[in-house]
């Protein structure tokens, strides 16, 4: 199975956060999976630090880096062709990351693993969603 993890998924598995569930941090970190998590993801980390919105104990890029090789994610990247899903999403969630998160799980073939419930609100042929 193939998963990408929405940005909040993954702090709350680096943290450790009561929010994931055993069962979620368990399917995240089955090695069966082929987990991702985005460069998108770490982009809007980078501007939620800068900006004081995101507390952390290091630089965001090079710290989720670190956390990302730790737990066996591998990175996500964005292509042209992401890129040429964005038609076929409504404007139903304005935040352009995970708008091209949605692009990427349709372009990828993969489950996006959210709360978000704007997200888990598309109903777009080709996207998989998991709620937490």
């Amino acid at each position: 199975m193939k998963i990408i993890l929405d940005t909040h998924v993954f702090l709350w598995l680096i943290t450790d956060d009561v929010r994931l569930s055993n069962d979620n941090k368990a399917l995240i970190l089955d090695i069966e999976h082929e987990v991702f998590l985005s460069v998108a993801s770490i982009w809007e980390c980078v501007i939620k630090q800068q900006i004081g919105k995101l507390p952390l104990p290091d630089e965001a890029a090079k710290f989720l880096s670190e956390q990302r090789n730790l737990h066996q994610i591998d990175t996500l990247t964005i292509t042209e062709q992401t890129i040429a899903h964005l038609h076929q999403i409504p404007l139903l969630h304005k935040d352009p990351f995970d708008r091209l998160l949605i692009c990427q799980a349709i372009e990828n073939k993969a489950i996006l693993l959210t709360e978000d419930s704007t997200i888990l609100q598309y109903q777009i042929q080709g996207l998989n969603l998991m709620s937490l």
